[in-house]
């Protein structure tokens, strides 16, 4: 351990929270989560008999950093999201594949069922993940079946001790219907993708909403619950706050400093387009709050004039988007494009005050492709001359290209921390659309 490693780590808080090992080119290597980042941490530096893997993982630590958060759970979710992100190497060496776990839902049956598995199937579950602890998950599932009771194997409508313990809605009795159960489940899993803080409120206003229209029963219910997770905040305390402290992720704050942004933006929304030859032709939206995707999100768009131009079916899309004010606004929106889509979709967000760049990447959507961002000129992009490339793109390695149409062309490499962040964005938006275009093409098949 070198000297400022030593004096960095006597540092470490005793929160829960995420942690990134690197090596001496500032290259995140490894990700890992704790319940107490001072003692996970340090466990890596002590003369402990460690397997051959650590130990070769241990001497290509050079550096740490960390971000804290409230509760465990909010660690296995952000570990998750991170590890999406950077792809570190040591990761996938030291990975057991029976760690690596989803949670799936048969919301496809009548009365679905709640199991773990380590392989997704193209069966029409929900499938939620991965996650990379699969006891932590296990855990915290099996401690919200107590405020959203749930099944665990195929409903064959037999009475069980779980039905006498609470821990199945009761169907099988008569306590609640199927379609009652789903609705609870569709809680559920806005709770487990991070929509927590959303759905206490929404939980809080149905339980005085239906007190007022005399609705026992329904307000009751919502009582329950809202202090069902208030409650279970105080075993795997979920946080009151936003998920993560923003600050702390620099892709982020790099991003508000190149775009020369108020903030580090909080909410941002990536969009991309998918057909076939102008056939099913639909566009994604994906929501990232805080650098962590934000699936409860995600919108889905059914193109409906041209269906074989993608910048009219991006334009179509957007000002569908800009219609839904029930929606919050990002703060930054990503585009699968370059000048020619940003350029379209300006005049679109300007009235809205929305910063704009697009992602050219010539066809490459794989998270190796050098992040080519297209900005308007009046962003200004601030460049810092003493960072990394891990950090920031150095004035060597970036490069800014004007153009006559008001817009700059901005070279970032594949290892900075931006176009991790982008190259992630933009993958997600890709499969989402992607994943549409397939279920429609299947659909009109069948007709």
């Amino acid at each position: 351990m070198n000297e400022a490693l030593k004096q960095k780590l006597s540092k470490l808080p005793v929160s829960p929270g995420v942690y990134f090992h690197k090596n001496k080119s500032g290259e995140i290597i490894y990700v890992g989560k704790a319940a107490v980042l001072k003692n996970r941490v340090r466990q890596y530096f002590q003369k402990s008999h460690k397997d051959t893997k650590t130990e070769a993982l241990v001497k290509e630590i050079f550096d740490t950093d960390w971000i804290e958060v409230d509760t465990e759970m909010d660690a296995l979710f952000l570990e998750s999201e991170m590890i999406k992100r950077y792809m570190p190497k040591w990761n996938i060496l030291l990975r057991d594949d029976k760690t690596v776990s989803y949670v799936r839902i048969t919301m496809n049956e009548e009365v679905p069922y709640i199991s773990f598995t380590r392989t997704p199937m193209d069966d029409k579950a929900t499938y939620i993940g991965p996650f990379y602890g699969k006891s932590s998950v296990e855990k915290a599932i099996r401690l919200l079946r107590r405020v959203f009771p749930y099944y665990i194997k195929p409903y064959d409508g037999h009475k069980t001790l779980d039905t006498d313990m609470g821990l199945t809605p009761g169907i099988e009795v008569g306590l609640t219907t199927a379609k009652d159960y789903k609705r609870n489940l569709r809680k559920l899993i806005r709770y487990i993708e991070g929509d927590r803080k959303k759905l206490l409120n929404d939980l809080e206003k149905t339980m005085y909403d239906e007190a007022s229209k005399g609705n026992y029963e329904l307000a009751s219910e919502a009582r329950n619950q809202l202090y069902g997770l208030k409650e279970l905040k105080k075993k795997i305390v979920f946080s009151d706050k936003e998920f993560l402290d923003i600050s702390s992720d620099q892709a982020l704050r790099q991003l508000q400093n190149v775009l020369n942004l108020p903030n580090p933006p909080r909410r941002i929304e990536g969009y991309d387009i998918s057909h076939q030859a102008g056939k099913d032709t639909v566009g994604s939206m994906v929501v990232f709050i805080n650098g962590v995707a934000a699936r409860s999100e995600y919108r889905k768009f059914k193109i409906r004039t041209s269906k074989s131009d993608d910048l009219k079916s991006m334009t179509e899309m957007i000002s569908r988007r800009l219609k839904h004010r029930e929606w919050d606004f990002p703060d930054l929106i990503i585009l699968d494009g370059g000048i020619t889509q940003v350029n379209a979709i300006l005049p679109l967000v300007e009235p809205y005050n929305i910063p704009l760049v697009g992602r050219n990447k010539s066809g490459d959507h794989s998270r190796n492709a050098e992040a080519k961002l297209v900005i308007p000129k009046q962003v200004k992009p601030q460049i810092p001359q003493s960072k990394t490339t891990q950090d920031y793109a150095s004035s060597t390695e970036s490069k800014s290209h004007g153009n006559n149409q008001g817009l700059e062309s901005l070279d970032l490499p594949s290892n900075s921390h931006i176009a991790r962040l982008i190259a992630r964005i933009d993958e997600e938006a890709h499969r989402f659309a992607i994943t549409y275009h397939s279920l429609l093409k299947r659909k009109n098949m069948l007709k």
